[in-house]
């Protein structure tokens, strides 16, 4: 649980050692148990305990009430889509709180979804048949337009078809030219006929054509029409099936609609053709009509009387006026419902939620045999056994229970969950110590340390102050705006960066206070607290080093002196001072991951971590890597010209031999010669005693002893949170030799790789330095060089991009990722193993925020 969500429950906070915990057991009457549960959901201090694990869900005490529950829940999941369709919000903050029975709600949820889902229906039907009577109309007026531009010896042409036997034209338009070349294809197949019945042939007879039914009108068979609407990107496919189907006795017109329509099927505007398809036989009608339906072309009817098209018509438009209508009239009642059940949604949901968890909550606790006690297990913090109490008595007098609650601690060798009452500001700071794994119960927490040495580390690879200032404001922003920000559904980065506000806030800080130490704005140096205390001998030292520069004021007084920055040396100075300040934090922290080793033993009492693994390691890791630093300190102190890499080289390679002009301090090769032999001591003091001790302690635990007195609860959690305890397995003496064999190779090993590891510190601030160098310079710079309002402008803009972009998205991501690193990697793994598991209350406020 990352941040207790009961205000006030929590004593004050101590994270360095995890809440105190116990396990409880509640017998608790069956009539109040119902009130009792739900009073502990209000309370959020128990994680319950499942007691009937061996059974399935449906084989519960109250698997029925829980699918009660899950039905009305699907009930409130429909109407929450529903008023998603319509755009319609939720009341955010219900009204007062009211007394709500849950066999009324669960019948007026019934009745609503009922109406909602009816109306639903008719509306889709009513939309649909308003979609469709716009298509009919479409093709209505389209099709009438071509019989007013028909002449009026329609029935001589028709006779001419029919005595053809074949397909002739449907005179479709959209304006006179679409008519003028229809009537021309039907001059041409007169003068075809013509042709034909003087016996004569061309090359552009049909095909296809049936001299018999020409010979014998009595075979003649009389033209039928389609006409409909089929999808543009159809089209071509459909009058090609079509013409191919019936070997091409069939005539097609195609026409474009202007705007695109509403599919009464899918419901969705599609852009569609008007068609016309005129066949003979029914052979070719029931072809035509299986495409038309394979294509998803909509037919509509036609006639070709006169009269009745006009009525037709009229009757559409009129049947699509009151359809309208209709419609409207229902979304609007719909809208109304809809917004009755948003009044009231939220209020709703939260109590079918809490009373769904209450269910499931119940079906982890037992049933005692006599059927009238539920008997539950569950862990809590110990300062909230009084306010446990509290709940369980207001539940029994709630509930009019003859019997109260009874609250028991139950003694146990179980291991606890890991609970830290956190706030807003150290959740965050816990959560990435979490995503490494949860600290063992009580377990020395690096979540404090975290808080300051997490930022200080980002800070130390994005020292600039000017970028810390942009990232303190980005911070801001979120903060100031936490609570309403907090209530709104965020994107999954903008989350995570809201989430992590506090940490952004806390590397802007840092980042604005090493930008201060470096002494940089953007690349840029200032006189921020005093002159230079360097000044050139003469007008020829612009571009000198300092060997051209004199001191002639008192040292800056704090950070790097702006002199630096420009000159030549700038490089060399600034890489040999943060390359020496990453090694003394690396260390330092180190040493204090190893220190935290000691106080994990202490409070476990293990003895054997004390004397085999906290001490050698101390002396090994100092032995080699905290003599550098002193020496790194003795060098800066005195001013001396020593070379340290010769003097940490041949203190392995010629440890007897003088060290010359290297030599900082008297009897420096003495003291080497002693730090070296207790390094090399040190190794086989961390591998070699501590499993022989394992395996006598192991003998005389269990040598005669059949039976042991029962502990304490304090006692016992302690003997079972011991990290190297094993008492309660058989022991493998080769087993334990290889652990501790591992774990000292890999700590010898570790001290030299975690050591290089930080120098990663150097790498990347001179990374972020050189980059907004470059930035400033070759963008800003030589854009103001031009005297060019437009370029300025324009370099201005790619400066203000580049920066964002790089330095304060991609930089500050990888510094993060670094420092990151080094916490999990080269602090942690001194101390921490994180392989406890998290205190997950039952509480209402998590049950809502997971479903949301």
């Amino acid at each position: 649980m990352a941040e207790a969500r009961a205000g006030g429950c929590c004593p004050p906070m101590d994270l360095f050692r995890s809440e105190a915990m116990q396990l409880v057991q509640l017998i608790i009457p069956i009539e109040s148990a119902h009130q009792t549960v739900s009073n502990l959901g209000d309370l959020g201090l128990i994680q319950f305990k499942d007691l009937n694990a061996d059974k399935s869900p449906f084989q519960r005490t109250y698997a029925a009430q829980i699918k009660k529950f899950g039905e009305m829940a699907r009930k409130l999941r429909f109407f929450r889509e529903q008023m998603v369709k319509a755009g319609i919000t939720p009341l955010t903050k219900p009204g007062a709180k009211s007394d709500i029975d849950v066999d009324d709600l669960e019948v007026k949820l019934g009745e609503l979804e009922a109406e909602l889902v009816e109306m639903n229906a008719n509306n889709e039907k009513l939309q649909r048949s308003y979609n469709e009577l716009v298509e009919y109309k479409l093709v209505l007026n389209k099709v009438w337009l071509s019989f007013l531009l028909w002449p009026s010896d329609n029935h001589s042409t028709v006779s001419i078809v029919e005595k053809l036997g074949l397909l002739i034209v449907f005179r479709y338009v959209m304006a006179g030219e679409f008519f003028s070349s229809a009537l021309r294809n039907a001059s041409a197949l007169q003068k075809e006929l013509e042709s034909q019945q003087t016996g004569e042939e061309s090359l552009d007879t049909p095909l296809l054509l049936d001299r018999e039914i020409l010979n014998d009108p009595s075979k003649q068979v009389k033209l039928g029409f389609i006409t409909g609407l089929v999808p543009k990107e159809k089209s071509m496919p459909f009058e090609r099936i079509i013409f191919r189907a019936t070997r091409g006795n069939v005539y097609i017109k195609l026409a474009a609609v202007e705007e695109p329509v509403v599919d009464p099927v899918s419901g969705e505007k599609v852009e569609k053709n008007v068609f016309v398809v005129f066949y003979s036989g029914e052979k070719a009608k029931t072809k035509i009509l299986k495409i038309c339906e394979a294509f998803g072309a909509n037919r509509y009817p036609f006639t070709e009387d006169f009269g009745k098209q006009i009525l037709m018509i009229s009757e559409v438009s009129g049947r699509i006026s009151e359809m309208k209508a209709a419609i409207d009239a229902g979304l609007i009642h719909r809208s109304h419902l809809l917004q009755t059940i948003g009044d009231q949604f939220v209020q709703w949901n939260t109590l079918v939620r809490n009373e769904k968890s209450i269910y499931h909550t119940l079906n982890m606790l037992s049933l005692d045999v006599t059927k009238k006690c539920l008997v539950a297990e569950g862990w809590s913090p110990v300062f909230g056994s009084k306010q446990i109490q509290d709940a369980l008595q207001r539940a029994a007098f709630d509930s009019n229970s003859q019997v109260g609650t009874i609250f028991q601690v139950l003694h146990t060798t179980e291991l606890p969950p890991t609970y830290f009452c956190t706030n807003k500001f150290t959740s965050a700071f816990q959560d990435i110590v979490d995503a490494y794994g949860v600290a063992k119960y009580q377990e020395a927490n690096p979540g404090v340390f975290t808080i300051v040495t997490f930022p200080f580390l980002f800070a130390i690879m994005f020292g600039d102050w000017g970028h810390g200032i942009c990232l303190l404001l980005a911070a801001l922003i979120f903060i100031i705006r936490e609570k309403k920000l907090s209530g709104q559904k965020l994107g999954d980065i903008t989350e995570m960066t809201f989430g992590g506000r506090y940490v952004i806030l806390m590397m802007a800080l840092f980042s604005i206070y090493t930008g201060v130490i470096y002494n940089e704005f953007f690349s840029v140096p200032f006189e921020l607290f005093a002159p230079s205390a360097y000044a050139c001998r003469d007008l020829s030292c612009r571009d000198a080093t300092t060997a051209g520069l004199i001191k002639v004021l008192p040292t800056y007084p704090f950070g790097v002196d702006p002199v630096w920055h420009g000159s030549r040396s700038e490089l060399p100075f600034l890489n040999s001072l943060k390359m020496k300040m990453s090694i003394l934090i690396g260390v330092a922290q180190m040493n204090l991951g190893i220190i935290l080793s000691y106080f994990n033993a202490i409070y476990f009492k293990n003895s054997l971590n004390i004397w085999f693994q906290f001490i050698p390691q101390l002396i090994f890791l100092n032995s080699l890597f905290g003599y550098l630093s002193l020496l790194i300190i003795v060098k800066w102190s005195t001013g001396s010209q020593a070379d340290l890499y010769h003097v940490m080289i041949y203190m392995f390679l010629s440890p007897t031999d003088e060290l010359g002009e290297n030599q900082l301090f008297p009897r420096q090769k003495t003291v080497q010669l002693v730090l070296l032999l207790l390094a090399l001591v040190s190794v086989p003091w961390m591998l070699l005693p501590k499993p022989f001790l394992l395996k006598m302690q192991h003998k005389a635990r269990h040598q005669g002893e059949s039976y042991t007195p029962l502990q304490s609860t304090e006692e016992s959690l302690q003997v079972e949170t011991n990290h190297d305890s094993h008492g309660h397995e058989e022991f493998e003496f080769s087993e334990v030799f290889v652990h501790q064999m591992i774990h000292t190779i890999e700590f010898v090993l570790g001290a030299v790789s975690n050591t290089a590891s930080y120098l990663r510190l150097w790498a990347l601030s001179l990374a972020h330095s050189e980059l907004s160098s470059v930035f400033f310079e070759k963008v800003l710079l030589l854009a103001w060089g031009y005297n060019n309002i437009l370029i300025l402008l324009v370099g201005a803009i790619v400066f203000i991009f580049v920066t964002v972009g790089v330095l304060l998205v991609m930089e500050t991501l990888s510094a993060f990722l670094h420092a990151l690193r080094l916490h999990w990697v080269e602090f942690q793994n001194k101390f921490y193993e994180g392989d406890g598991y998290k205190f997950y209350p039952f509480s209402f406020g998590s049950v809502n925020y997971e479903d949301e």
